[in-house]
């Protein structure tokens, strides 16, 4: 080694390490190998000035490298490979730089500081902020000619032709990497020839940023040549070929489609270099994110960035790519159904499949799922007068279903569920459901089980198993049901794309934007089915004083003209009943009992039921023997009949409704219980008006103030033979007039509506949005009465006026002072009120439990209060006065 080569390579190491580099001795043998005894450490501590003399001291011959990485400063270096110049790759890849607006960069990395390899070859450097510098990294490859292999290379394909011999033309050199620079020369490399300074220096290394080096190394991935097999999770399934010369629609789609169509969302097009096209994701300002057309077997989309939904660094053809972006992943399944829309849209030739011959169907008319009264299109005008039946909207062609996969009968089903193609098919929280009605023409709502679904899908769904055909090597359709396990497990779902049924109304009703919803079937807006009672009358635009006028004098002047009523506001109450069908969905909340009673038998109890049931249709059921029974029976009523009004009728003469399970029902806006005969619980909305009618009816406990009253007292014997009433027999007069009475209710509901839908502030618990909303409505109708007996209702409840008479009489005769129970038996125990089971006057521990449960509570305006004895340790009870009546003790 000459003098002047070590004072070379010293001045060099010193450069080196004024520039921040970790500087490494190579060995002189053509390895190119570290001449350290280790020199891992120095992956991450930088070498010294004082290693370097030694190194560099002349006492036998070395090279110098850099080790590249965060201990040189997050230094990252670029080779391109002799033969990579020699094949214009440098010039390709600066020009698609140039393109892709990345130019600006690149040529500070190419005036940068630059080294010619003895082999040919160009290293440039760039410092990179922001980031880490990866490790090394090979970027571009192509397969090797045969005029470069080695007789290494030559005697591997003779042992094994299918070999590859690739020739990597550009590579990095980043963290705990290493690479020569000059001046080394003789024997450091194999050649013998020295590495040549040609651009700058260590001084003049540019620095980028991460990003925009990251960029950088894609694009000079673009330029790679080798090929790269397609990978099992991005790419269909290799098919053999149709016979008869057939084209799957995948194949056919990936000869005839353009990438700029699959491509639109996703990428933009740059430019075009030969026949690859290079591509930018949408949102970035340089760089270039994929290219298409580059592989020489395929046209395929090779996307470099991981910010899309394409694997990064993996090929898609332009059907695996069409599948990812329409149907959301490339599995097989998937695969096939983008097939199927493709070959929908015309891709492929049809196969060789002998399809079903299908038996010729009886014309039974449209199906309808209703979905139309939810388009103002399909609104009626409100002065035509609907036929009666309900608004039928057309639905699509039956459709025909392969069910040969279960997993895809089971997508496909809920496809078509989904596309609202299942005629009269609606969701409760239960599962599935359909609407039909009784033998008494009574809407019903039916939850489907396993068998109910085959059938229905029997009926509305062809179905087909696909078996292979031997004798033309292609499929037939045969015709198969659902499985009875499918349909389990589609009922055994939570949730169903089916439109949700909330319930069913028999007239028109007010939504709660006080729109009027009239056009029978299934409204979307609202979820209700509107299945008429009656046939729907006309509706003119606009109510007028005229047809308010017409409607209130065939409600008041005709059909409710010759009711006994006990007082004005019994009239009122039913009045407020009649009209709460037509405003239950305009206001939340639940309603109370009505309990409709007379003096005695025919005074025209069941006349007031059968006006209900004609205008909207009555579910009826006895009154139960006890609060189980009539659980039993409420559920089963909210469960599967559709009717608003639900009647209790004929309770025992003089029966006291005082039921728990009565009282939870009443102030609940949803029910929930057990399906009979099933362990499964379900909940429903409360939504129907509950009606008890019987003789001399009387209340207890809470069941008081969750009622309103409509009395009939027709003042004579036999009323049952009264006679002469203005319509003659109310019942044929409701089936000649039932439409006409629906009208006339919608119209006074509407003209309220329009007015502003004027309230009357009422209070009555749980009851008062309700009561309310009808009080207003009354008013605008001038209808007098709502809901003044209130006075008069303690005089209904048996367990008050028992308990009213007691503590009036306990103060009377025993004063305001405490006392215990005992005494309080002693002094007035002919007033002690009954066990109601057994009839007999309690104890004075019974009546110490009495009086606990109903300690501050006012029976009129008398409350019974417990004051505790400290000296006896015992409780006694004094009775209080609201001062309202009287002042406090």
């Amino acid at each position: 080694m000459s003098d002047t080569h070590i004072t070379e390579l010293r001045a060099a190491a010193r450069e080196l390490h004024d520039a921040g580099l970790c500087v490494l001795p190579i060995k002189a043998d053509g390895t190119k190998a570290p001449d350290v005894r280790s020199w891992v450490q120095h992956k991450v501590t930088r070498t010294t000035p004082e290693q370097h003399d030694t190194w560099f001291d002349g006492k036998r011959p070395r090279g110098i490298a850099v080790v590249y990485g965060a201990v040189s400063g997050n230094v990252e270096m670029i080779e391109f490979e002799g033969h990579a110049i020699q094949d214009g790759l440098l010039e390709d890849i600066t020009e698609i730089m140039e393109g892709s607006g990345l130019g600006e960069p690149w040529t500070e990395i190419l005036n940068g500081w630059v080294t010619e390899s003895p082999s040919g070859g160009r290293h440039y450097r760039v410092r990179i902020k922001g980031g880490d510098v990866p490790g090394n990294t090979k970027l571009t490859s192509r397969l090797a000619r045969e005029d470069e292999y080695t007789d290494e290379e030559k005697q591997r394909l003779r042992q094994k032709p299918g070999a590859r011999i690739v020739r990597v033309q550009v590579e990095t050199r980043g963290e705990g990497g290493y690479g020569l620079v000059e001046p080394s020369s003789g024997t450091v490399h194999a050649t013998g020839k020295p590495y040549l300074r040609k651009e700058g220096g260590p001084a003049n290394i540019p620095t980028l940023d991460a990003e925009v080096m990251q960029a950088i190394r894609h694009i000079c991935r673009m330029v790679d040549t080798l090929p790269k097999p397609e990978k099992p999770k991005t790419a269909p399934r290799e098919l053999p070929p149709l016979p008869g010369g057939g084209v799957r629609p995948g194949e056919d789609f990936d000869v005839r489609a353009d990438w700029a169509d699959i491509l639109a969302d996703e990428f933009d097009a740059l430019f075009t270099r030969g026949s690859t096209t290079y591509w930018r994701r949408k949102g970035k300002t340089r760089g270039i994110s994929a290219t298409t057309g580059h592989a020489a077997d395929k046209d395929r989309l090779y996307v470099f960035t991981t910010s899309t939904v394409f694997q990064a660094e993996a090929p898609y053809s332009k059907f695996a790519a069409y599948t990812l972006l329409n149907f959301g992943d490339t599995e097989t399944p998937t695969f096939r159904k983008a097939a199927a829309e493709l070959r929908r849209q015309g891709y492929g030739s049809e196969p060789p499949r002998q399809r079903l011959t299908l038996a010729t169907q009886q014309d039974s008319g449209a199906f309808s799922d209703g979905s139309s009264a939810l388009d103002p299109a399909a609104y009626p005008a409100e002065d035509e007068t609907p036929d009666g039946g309900p608004a039928l909207r057309l639905v699509p062609d039956r459709p025909v279903l392969d069910i040969s996969n279960e997993a895809d009968a089971l997508d496909g089903l809920l496809g078509i569920m989904a596309a609202g193609q299942l005629p009269d098919l609606y969701k409760r929280a239960s599962g599935p459901c359909w609407v039909h009605q009784d033998d008494n023409g009574n809407p019903q709502m039916q939850q489907l089980g396993t068998d109910n679904l085959r059938a229905y899908l029997a009926d509305h769904v062809t179905t087909f198993t696909v078996e292979r055909d031997p004798i033309t090597e292609g499929s037939k359709e045969v015709r198969e049901l659902f499985m009875p396990k499918t349909c389990g497990t589609i009922l055994g779902r939570k949730d169903w794309p089916l439109p949700p049924l909330r319930g069913i109304v028999t007239s028109p009703v007010i939504r709660a934007d006080g729109t009027l919803l009239q056009v029978p079937g299934y409204d979307k807006a609202t979820g209700l089915y509107l299945q008429p009672r009656v046939p729907l009358r006309r509706l003119q635009p606009q109510v007028s004083s005229e047809s308010l006028a017409k409607a209130i004098d065939i409600v008041f002047a005709q059909m409710l003209a010759d009711f006994p009523w006990a007082q004005p506001s019994d009239r009122a109450h039913f009045l407020g009943a009649l009209l709460t069908p037509i405003l239950r969905p305009y206001f939340h909340g639940p309603t109370p009992l009505f309990i409709i009673s007379a003096t005695a038998p025919g005074s025209g109890k069941s006349l007031l039921k059968d006006i209900l049931k004609a205008a909207y249709g009555i579910a009826e059921t006895a009154w139960p023997e006890n609060d189980t029974e009539l659980r039993k029976s409420i559920t089963t009523q909210l469960y599967t009949t559709g009717q608003p009004v639900i009647v209790l009728d004929n309770l025992p003469n003089g029966h006291v409704i005082k039921s728990p399970v009565l009282s939870s029902l009443l102030t609940a806006e949803h029910w929930g219980d057990r399906v009979l005969g099933s362990t499964a619980s379900v909940t429903m909305p409360n939504d129907r008006l509950w009606i008890v009618t019987g003789n001399g009816l009387r209340t207890g406990g809470d069941n008081a103030r969750r009622a309103l009253w409509v009395k009939l007292d027709p003042n004579c014997p036999d009323p049952d033979q009264r006679d002469g009433f203005r319509v003659g027999d109310l019942r044929p007069w409701l089936r000649t007039n039932a439409s006409t009475v629906v009208a006339a209710l919608v119209t006074m509901v509407r003209s309220w509506v329009a007015a502003g839908a004027p309230t009357i502030r009422v209070r009555k618990g749980d009851y008062s949005e309700w009561a309310s909303h009808i009080a207003g409505l009354l008013g605008h109708l001038d209808v007098p009465g709502w809901m003044a007996d209130r006075d008069q209702l303690d005089q209904q409840d048996d367990e008050t006026l028992e308990w009213t008479g007691f503590l009036t009489a306990w103060r009377e005769k025993l004063g305001a002072g405490p006392h215990p129970t005992g005494a309080i038996l002693a002094g007035v125990g002919e007033h002690v009120p009954r066990d109601p089971r057994t009839g007999e006057a309690p104890n004075a521990a019974a009546l110490g439990k009495w009086l606990k449960a109903r300690d501050g509570r006012y029976f009129g305006d008398l409350k019974p209060v417990r004051v505790y004895d400290r000296k006896r340790c015992q409780n006694t009870w004094r009775v209080d006065i609201h001062q309202r009546a009287g002042a406090q003790p």
